[in-house]
């Protein structure tokens, strides 16, 4: 069993997890019949890659393990998901500041993920990049109809944009897990990713009349296990089925 890969996948398979589940928290509340449904097709889509993800893990881990094991009976410092996606859902422009900034790294991530030396990864990313693709569209148009719309609706996304900053940097972050899969072709170096994500960043929020956050310090610790106290209340809710009934399947 490859230590190193399993624990890189969960560093890229646990982000669509979370993010998942926070969105699937909106399912009914959205501001409109369309948005609420995009956000719960956009849900269905990280969920639609952590499952594929998870099925190489359970493969790679053999014995009883499958995807729901994987999914819901870890314990908190096993998710290796950044801290920016348990963010809770405050109101729709944090849902969407949050979707923003990470929807350009995970496009960025995907597209170098797709001439991975591992097949079932680069798998993955060329069928998930298509997905992706649609999430950045979706987010960065709203990150422009709000900041660029009435003044509450600006201060609401910059507030926003401006708390969530502080999340951004982590996403660049690499463990020793990561930093061996990039020395073996099969993982990505986000650190190269970076100068180029803030790059396309800037470009919307300067099309939305946003001003782009300027901080020295950053969040950190998700990529470790070291979580926000949002992670624990997400888990509760998520793995409640499958601990309260072990063994259940669908």
């Amino acid at each position: 069993m490859n230590n190193n890969l399993i624990q890189y996948i969960f560093g890229i398979a646990d982000n669509s997890l979370i993010l998942g589940q926070r969105l699937g928290e909106l399912c009914g509340h959205g501001p409109s019949i369309e948005t609420d449904i995009a956000l719960t097709n956009i849900s269905l889509d990280l969920f639609g890659q952590t499952r594929s993800y998870f099925q190489y893990v359970a493969q790679l881990q053999g014995g009883d393990a499958n995807e729901d094991t994987v999914a819901f009976l870890r314990l908190e410092r096993d998710y290796k998901n950044v801290l920016l996606l348990e963010q809770p859902n405050k109101d729709f422009g944090y849902v969407m500041a949050r979707q923003f900034l990470f929807d350009v790294y995970h496009y960025l991530l995907l597209e170098k993920l797709q001439y991975s030396t591992d097949e079932t990864i680069n798998a993955i990313a060329k069928k998930s990049i298509k997905e992706v693709s649609y999430h950045l569209r979706f987010s960065s148009d709203w990150i422009k109809r709000l900041g660029d719309g009435t003044d509450e609706s600006h201060r609401r996304i910059q507030e926003a944009i401006d708390y969530l900053w502080a999340y951004t940097d982590e996403l660049f972050h690499q463990t020793d897990a990561d930093k061996a899969m990039v020395a073996e072709g099969v993982g990505v170096d986000v650190t190269l990713l970076k100068a180029d994500y803030y790059a396309r960043v800037s470009e919307v929020l300067e099309e939305a009349t946003l001003n782009t956050p300027v901080l020295e310090y950053f969040q950190k610790g998700g990529k470790k296990g070291i979580h926000s106290e949002h992670m624990g209340f997400i888990l509760t809710e998520m793995q409640y089925m499958q601990r309260t009934f072990p063994n259940m399947t669908w």
